[in-house]
């Protein structure tokens, strides 16, 4: 997804947008837990009080998703509240993902991967998230080995995390 294509796939919000251009301090927030983490309506006040916070700290929040096929740094709130109401009808989306979703005009909640790659795109050099994948029980048999661990090994954003 990185190279000259990159920026009509990217979608900043006008807010994160400006941010940037001021060189602003802008946090990038994952979208996965908003659809997958909690119910209706506890994900959406979870994912406001997020917000809050990296704003109450001083930042801009710009949390992550793929709607319409398109990458979004930064969601308004009525995005956000489409993409709180979908809940887990809205497919995960990791780096193997974006592509297909972009070409499919699809949504995705993003993960950690994922997040990190439009962050890197829209110039977001940080992340906030409650916890990243890891190695999973059984992956000498089964390779079962999160995409976050070798994103955090290629991508130029830093993850900071609760767990």
């Amino acid at each position: 997804m990185v190279g000259p294509a990159a920026p009509r796939l990217l979608d900043c919000h006008p807010e994160v947008a400006a941010a940037l251009a001021a060189g602003a301090p802008v946090v990038a927030l994952e979208s996965t837990i908003i659809a997958h983490g909690m119910p209706w309506p506890h994900n959406l006040e979870a994912a406001q009080r997020v917000e809050a916070e990296v704003r109450r700290h001083g930042a801009v929040p710009a949390t992550v998703a793929v709607l319409g096929g398109r990458l979004k740094a930064g969601l308004s709130a009525p995005q956000m509240e489409a993409l709180a109401r979908g809940g887990a009808s809205t497919p995960k989306a990791s780096r193997r993902d974006l592509a297909a979703l972009v070409a499919r005009g699809a949504d995705g909640a993003t993960t950690v991967a994922a997040t990190m790659i439009v962050a890197a795109l829209a110039g977001i050099r940080v992340f906030a998230t409650g916890g990243i994948g890891g190695v999973h029980r059984g992956a000498a048999s089964s390779f079962d080995i999160s995409a976050d661990l070798q994103e955090l090994a290629q991508t130029p954003v830093a993850v900071v995390c609760a767990g």
